[in-house]
């Protein structure tokens, strides 16, 4: 397995500042990584903004003079929009700036919410997504990308629910962005969660939290920490610092046949750069030995 970094680690470092993609990819050669896996590279919030094949053509040459892959492009997607045809064209669109940064996955979003009508349930959603979710996955395998969606937004983030989505897709470019740590914002043993969605695997993210139950009636919510579906708390933190069962689940994965690209996934408090090199030297010690 190589090892690659979600240059959504980078958030806090770059939010506000005048750093751009090539200090990202600095940073990640600095570090050790063997790739940046990118999420939509339009990011007003970073002070990123133009034409998005222009950005992909500018990361992409940052990242060859650094010697680094692009293993996938990431962006956010809704398939229960009001206007799904748009959604799936827009979506083209993005595979086409994969095909610029020569990522050879592109993972999108299902849905972060059902449809307000009476009855309307995650199944219905599964139904009348998976067409176009198809579509997209057909375009891609004709780009040489595959498509693929995460255990991601709380309506689609049960592991049977992501299986059933790529069950009714039923094509063969379509599979799993597995976050191994996701599972734990819907109350979902991580590990249990991980061995259901290890046949689907087309790519990987570490990422560890902080959990802690439920706060009694009249309690605070710590700072930082936010609720899961259930209730219960959780919280970023740095790789293998957390609750979340990491090296079994990675482990679980590599039983399975995985193979592929690991990418580490902070979104903790700790300052940025210590704690993705802490990160990535806990996973080369679980993957590389």
């Amino acid at each position: 397995m190589k090892i690659g970094v979600s240059s959504y680690s980078f958030d806090r470092l770059l939010r506000g500042s005048e750093r751009g993609y090539r200090e990202i990819v600095r940073l990640a050669r600095e570090i050790g990584f063997d790739g940046v896996e990118f999420i939509d590279l339009v990011r007003p919030a970073w002070g990123i903004d133009g034409d998005e094949a222009a950005l992909a053509r500018e990361v992409r040459a940052a990242a060859d003079e650094y010697g680094l892959a692009i293993p996938a492009y990431t962006v956010a997607a809704d398939f229960l929009s009001p206007d799904p045809e748009r959604e799936v064209e827009r979506i083209f669109r993005k595979l086409d700036v994969a095909k610029i940064l020569g990522a050879p996955l592109l993972r999108h979003d299902a849905s972060f919410h059902l449809r307000d009508l009476p009855g309307y349930t995650p199944e219905d959603g599964i139904a009348e997504m998976a067409p176009y979710v198809r579509r997209v996955a057909e375009y891609g395998a004709a780009l040489g990308i595959r498509t693929c969606t995460e255990n991601h937004g709380f309506i689609y983030q049960a592991p049977e629910r992501v299986k059933r989505l790529i069950g009714a897709v039923g094509h063969p470019n379509f599979g799993w962005l597995v976050d191994v740590g996701n599972f734990s914002v819907v109350d979902r043993d991580n590990l249990d969660a991980v061995k259901i969605a290890a046949p689907y695997a087309f790519h990987v993210h570490a990422k560890d939290f902080i959990l802690l139950p439920a706060p009694a009636a009249g309690e605070t919510v710590p700072d930082g920490f936010s609720r899961s579906l259930g209730g219960n708390l959780w919280r970023g933190t740095v790789l293998g610092r957390g609750n979340v069962a990491v090296a079994d689940c990675l482990g679980a994965l590599m039983d399975g046949g995985y193979d592929g690209w690991v990418s580490l996934e902070f979104e903790g408090p700790e300052e940025v750069i210590p704690a993705l090199a802490e990160g990535y030297a806990y996973l080369k010690r679980l993957i590389k030995g």
